[in-house]
């Protein structure tokens, strides 16, 4: 992630992610497939090399769609007291299709925060 020399107009990070769309102009596609990162920006051509979003979008997925099914799984069982079988028809397609909806958004917008923020690595200094 070189020093940008163009001039581009500020792109909100958080928009440009949950759109899946290119965190320097906007435009164009930051994935090419579902959760693939393309390899460059179709509109400006941006190399996507530095996106590394590593194991944060899985585990904010974990985190939030957990809390949710569980809490609802919970209130359920103590309202209602459905069969087993019937909460295993509700909650495993329920957190399956929410998963994988989630993991797409917050990936998005995990990569278009790095590249807002300059994110990188981290480097010792070493005084040279």
């Amino acid at each position: 992630m070189s020093d940008d020399k163009a001039i581009w107009p500020p792109i909100d990070p958080i928009s440009a992610g949950l759109h899946g769309r290119c965190p320097r102009c906007g435009e164009g596609k930051l994935f090419s497939g579902f959760l693939t990162v393309g390899d460059r920006c179709s509109n400006c051509g941006l190399d996507y090399s530095f996106a590394d979003a590593g194991d944060g979008p899985a585990v904010f997925v974990i985190l939030i769609i957990g809390f949710i099914v569980v809490g609802l799984a919970l209130w359920m069982e103590v309202t209602l007291n459905p069969p087993l079988w019937l909460h295993l028809l509700l909650w495993t397609p329920l957190t399956l299709v929410l998963c994988l909806a989630a993991l797409r958004l917050i990936k998005g917008v995990l990569l278009t925060l790095q590249y807002r923020n300059k994110a990188a690595e981290g480097r010792l200094d070493r005084g040279e």
